[in-house]
């Protein structure tokens, strides 16, 4: 099994593709290499594969990087299954996952971020949480999205040696951390792991 995401750029276009596609491609090459596991295409649009375990933290990571640019976001759309064609581009491989990627997407009208897999009764549970959760990930301002791309970056730092490395005060790292809902985004994350053996 497999997890693919398809995404965009929300409001591309009323950026320099300079500011954020440097961005875009630094985030997903940490993920494996291009065109294989990542690709971008038509413009703003890009897929991703990764092991289901990893999907959701890769969703909110890319989250977190775009939305460091005022006023921009990502739609993503989560599709986990197997894959039964495998192309050198990601964007010619095959299967239920790239399937279920699609789908979702093309379902993701307000929301920006979703999942789909062939179990129904995981979907509901968890798309629930996602969109709960985005109730506050949509409205990470630059400042904070920064906060938590590093975050997420360095778990096993303290919010002080977080501070130090953002040159921030601890006080600013707990108060942007309380307002990105961090903790309960990393215990929804875990709950998602936790529930994947049910697929």
């Amino acid at each position: 099994m497999v997890a693919i995401l398809t995404g965009d750029i929300k409001n591309s276009s009323e950026h320099n593709a300079t500011e954020w596609l440097p961005q875009l491609k630094e985030v997903l090459g940490k993920f494996g290499k291009e065109p294989k596991t990542w690709e971008i295409y038509r413009g703003d649009s890009f897929q991703l594969e990764t092991p289901p375990e990893n999907a959701l933290d890769a969703a909110i990571y890319i989250k977190a990087s775009i939305k460091q640019l005022r006023l921009m976001d990502v739609r993503i759309a989560i599709g986990i299954g197997q894959k039964t064609y495998d192309a050198e581009k990601i964007t010619q491989s095959n299967g239920p996952a790239f399937v279920n990627s699609g789908k979702c997407f093309e379902n993701l009208k307000k929301q920006t971020l979703a999942l789909k897999t062939n179990n129904k009764k995981f979907d509901e549970t968890l798309n629930l949480l996602i969109q709960l959760a985005t109730l506050t990930m949509d409205n990470w301002t630059p400042a904070i999205s920064k906060t938590v791309k590093t975050a997420m970056e360095n778990p096993k730092l303290n919010q002080k040696e977080l501070a130090a490395l953002l040159d921030k005060s601890q006080g600013n790292i707990s108060e942007e951390l309380g307002k990105a809902g961090f903790d309960e985004v990393q215990k929804m994350i875990h709950f998602y792991k936790t529930q994947l053996s049910q697929l």
